[in-house]
């Protein structure tokens, strides 16, 4: 295939690259997009309103009854990564300097050892308690039905407030977007990695990168996007296997 020699070409000679990815790209490691047959929408009704920040601050015994069931949290620490995440870690190996932009919140680049993640959606990995800011990891999330804080203050009082995950829920805001934008600008390379741009804000990325013809963009996904125009090779194939394409080049 012309676009995966192509592709495997451009990253030999990329210096800086930047990697946005998507749920596609955790598929192959067995955790099921939402949007998807067997999707998180497909088994859940109303899932915006229960893991939203409206319902995290009116019933936030509830939501995390929900939020566990619908994320499954027991089984987020068994997923491992697959050989797309551990390709991008060959990359840093290359000597490539990488940028990982994810919507994803499994934490599997993280797993694989990339180095600089920009998780713009957050992390299921963690919780954060909100009045004194302590940070609890997933164990600990897991270990009790509705995740408190155990901190004490001087007098020797708990803290005891509900922790709110380190997601970022309905109606709240993406995380650290700017700072992914100019990322973006200032890389050789940037590669759409299982996603179909269907995601606001975040899918404006590469539609603000149109405005650097300097910077090659490349897609790689099952299906078409509405955003496939923009980029300068376009993949419609599996992550895995096309990035064991990809190194028989490299």
């Amino acid at each position: 295939m012309k676009e995966i020699k192509e592709l495997a070409q451009i990253i030999k000679n990329a210096k800086t690259i930047t990697i946005f990815t998507g749920a596609g790209m955790s598929t192959e490691s067995g955790i099921p997009d939402f949007r998807s047959d067997n999707g998180i929408y497909s088994q859940e009704d109303n899932v915006e309103n229960y893991i939203s920040e409206y319902y995290f601050e009116k019933n936030p015994k509830d939501f995390w009854s929900k939020f566990k069931r619908i994320f499954s949290l027991k089984l987020m620490g068994n997923f491992d990564p697959n050989e797309g995440h551990l390709f991008l870690k060959e990359l840093e190996e290359m000597g490539k300097n990488v940028t990982i932009l994810t919507q994803n919140i499994d934490g599997l680049h993280h797993k694989a050892g990339n180095s600089d993640i920009i998780e713009l959606h957050g992390t299921l990995q963690t919780a954060t308690c909100p009045k004194c800011k302590t940070k609890y990891d997933l164990k600990f999330i897991n270990e009790h039905v509705i995740p408190r804080c155990n901190q004490t203050n001087k007098k020797g009082e708990v803290c005891n407030f509900i922790l709110k995950p380190d997601v970022v829920l309905f109606g709240g805001m993406v995380q650290h977007f700017e700072e992914a934008l100019n990322k973006a600008y200032k890389s050789d390379l940037f590669i759409a990695m299982g996603t179909s741009l269907e995601v606001y804000p975040v899918n404006q990325i590469p539609v603000y990168l149109n405005s650097a013809p300097e910077i090659k963009k490349a897609i790689i996904n099952k299906s078409p996007t509405k955003m496939d125009y923009l980029f300068d090779i376009v993949i419609h194939e599996g992550i895995g296997d096309t990035v064991a394409k990809i190194k028989q080049y490299l």
